[in-house]
């Protein structure tokens, strides 16, 4: 059984989010939580928000236990970038890029897809 939620269009950098998404890729969810509750970025609030929901998913529509689940697969897609501008030196205007990423989290309570 798997289970899974996506955060779309998250106003973080794909790069940023990454670096602690690896933190807990193939982790059980206690462990993942734990990381993430005592990592101190905006991306560890916003995968710890994706990674509750998609336990959530888990345990209510398909009747899992909780202490079983692990981490199968987590990634960080790109997603639109929001063009905004800049004012630059002597009368100049540059780009100012707002990157944004899709967070995907899937959890089972199976060790299929786990390394």
């Amino acid at each position: 059984m798997e289970a899974y939620a996506i955060h779309k269009k998250a106003l973080i950098k794909p790069r940023l989010a990454r670096m602690t998404m690896d933190l807990i890729r193939g982790k059980d969810v206690e462990t993942a939580r734990g990381i993430l509750e005592n990592t101190n970025t905006k991306a560890s609030r916003l995968i710890l928000k994706v990674l509750n929901s998609a336990v959530a998913n888990a345990v209510n529509n398909f009747g899992a236990n909780e202490s079983n689940l692990r981490i199968s697969e987590c990634y960080i897609n790109p997603g639109p970038v929001y063009k905004r501008i800049k004012f630059a030196s002597r009368g100049n205007v540059d780009r100012h890029d707002k990157r944004s990423s899709h967070i995907t989290v899937c959890v089972s309570d199976t060790a299929k897809g786990v390394k």
